[in-house]
């Protein structure tokens, strides 16, 4: 009897053991897969002189991925529901591990775009089941600090790449900017093969019926959309125009699709529930202006206040830093005070931040920069936090993987969003002030963060309108739910 308590403490301690090998391989899968989305950018002059190519053709080696991941993270999602989530992440991150040997062996920039999207592939199952097993491996009361911690890897990864890719490519050549995440993915896949517990057993009979028409809808749906946001260099034409009608034309077809599948791709009537429509909108405003900061900061930096590139890297690297201190911290405010309400507040400081940086940065200089920016990564890490709480907590078991799915489709269509039609926004802008390359690069800096503003507000009162949806509930009604009585009011 007396080897009781010391067998449950052992017990306990072997758990908490088990959940920090796992938490860890989560967030280096998440960081690996976010360091991707953005660790090639900064590459690509070095593609186009070693490929003989120009911009729009070694901008794929970025949109590729990106499309990838776009593409199949819904699909990802629903089959780790399926098969196993432990088993497709094992392989996600080996698939991911080898792509990236193929990138860096590349002997042609055909060779490149297609591993590039293999590996989009990989980031996909990481990114997708990542966060669906935080839900079976951690804790209730501690899923925001998990959460938390998730989005701290993943606005560092993202927001990383940049400088790393330019430290690699000046010591060792663009070679090693995807090179050096093959130990990396070797070391995630012993990590999470250690860590990861078992899968569940399905229950009863699965049959997998795998929406092979919606799936490839989506994809020439998303790769129209890019093509539409990337063609012209910032203007808008007549083949931007038809491709974007093709583009409303797809999404209506996949809507079509899925309503009429077996086994759909995305279950229509789980968008229709308000409070997932909520977070999967706010998620993909939020990306767009958090993509942008990505790429309209370093053009500012270097031309609009004249730094030099080591300068802007270090700038730049408040970002990183700040996401790395806010994570946690946001993680444990949620669980205090509540999801939904630090998603709003969370919007409320991004919105300063980013208004911050459309006003403080002409007349402060490099300080009117660094200051808004960590205003509105500090916001960032607790939307991240409270909004994928929030999505994951209300989720069944079942359809955590494909609720996660969704959520890594919203935000990547905000990555692409915000490459593009922000980037636009800054060209339109920079260009249309007739002056120095400092003085158009300050205007395309402070019309873009306006625009951003503006993307921010509308965010937030989408997520304030959910609250109260979610407080009063004559407004709560969705399928499942029991009938309400008596009158509303």
């Amino acid at each position: 009897m007396t080897s009781y308590p010391k067998d449950t403490a052992d017990a306990g301690m072997r758990r908490t053991v088990s959940v920090r090998w796992t938490l860890a391989s989560l967030s280096l899968s998440m960081l690996l897969a976010s360091l991707g989305t953005s660790i090639a950018n900064v590459g690509l002059p070095s593609l186009a002189e070693a490929f003989s190519a120009s911009f729009q053709e070694v901008q794929w080696v970025v949109i590729a991925y990106l499309l990838a991941i776009t593409t199949l993270i819904v699909s990802v999602g629903r089959l780790g529901d399926t098969f196993g989530r432990r088993r497709l992440l094992l392989a996600g991150i080996a698939l991911f591990t080898l792509a990236s040997a193929l990138c860096g062996g590349a002997p042609h920039l055909a060779w490149l775009v297609a591993a590039r999207a293999v590996q989009g592939l990989g980031a996909a199952v990481m990114m997708a089941l990542a966060m669906a097993l935080v839900g079976e491996t951690v804790p209730k009361e501690k899923t925001g600090s998990a959460m938390g911690l998730l989005g701290t890897m993943s606005a560092i990864g993202t927001a990383l790449g940049p400088s790393l890719g330019g430290a690699l490519i000046a010591g060792f050549g663009w070679r090693a900017i995807f090179l050096v995440t093959v130990p990396v993915g070797l070391l995630i896949l012993f990590l999470a093969h250690r860590g990861l517990p078992a899968d569940r057993p399905a229950s009863g009979t699965v049959r997998l019926r795998f929406d092979l028409t919606g799936t490839l809808v989506l994809a020439l749906t998303l790769g129209t959309y890019a093509l539409a946001m990337t063609i012209g260099n910032g203007v808008f034409g007549t083949i931007n125009l038809v491709l974007l009608l093709a583009v409303f034309f797809g999404i209506c077809l996949f809507l079509f699709v899925e309503s009429r599948a077996a086994s759909p791709l995305v279950r229509l009537e789980m968008v229709r529930e308000p409070l997932l429509r909520s977070g999967l909108a706010t998620s993909m405003l939020v990306a767009t202006v958090m993509m942008t900061t990505l790429v309209v900061g370093p053009f500012y930096l270097s031309r609009g206040l004249g730094l030099s590139a080591a300068l802007v890297g270090l700038v730049m690297s408040a970002g990183p830093v700040v996401s790395a201190l806010a994570g946690v911290p946001a993680g444990r405010f949620v669980d205090r005070f509540g999801a939904r309400r630090m998603a709003v507040a969370a919007l409320g400081i991004m919105a300063t931040g980013c208004l911050a940086l459309s006003i403080a940065p002409q007349p402060l200089g490099v300080a009117g920069y660094v200051m808004p920016l960590i205003i509105l990564t500090a916001g960032y890490a607790l939307f991240q936090a409270a909004n994928t709480t929030g999505v994951m907590k209300d989720a069944r078991p079942e359809q955590r993987g494909i609720v996660s799915g969704l959520l890594n489709l919203s935000r990547n269509l905000g990555l692409i969003t915000g490459a593009s039609v922000m980037g636009a926004v800054f060209s339109f802008a920079a260009v249309s002030e007739a002056a120095t390359a400092g003085s158009a690069a300050a205007a395309g800096m402070s019309a873009t963060f306006a625009v951003a503003t503006v993307l921010v507000v509308m965010a937030a009162a989408i997520a304030a309108a959910s609250v109260v949806t979610r407080q009063n509930p004559c407004l709560n009604r969705h399928r499942g739910s029991p009938a309400i009585s008596g009158p509303c009011l």
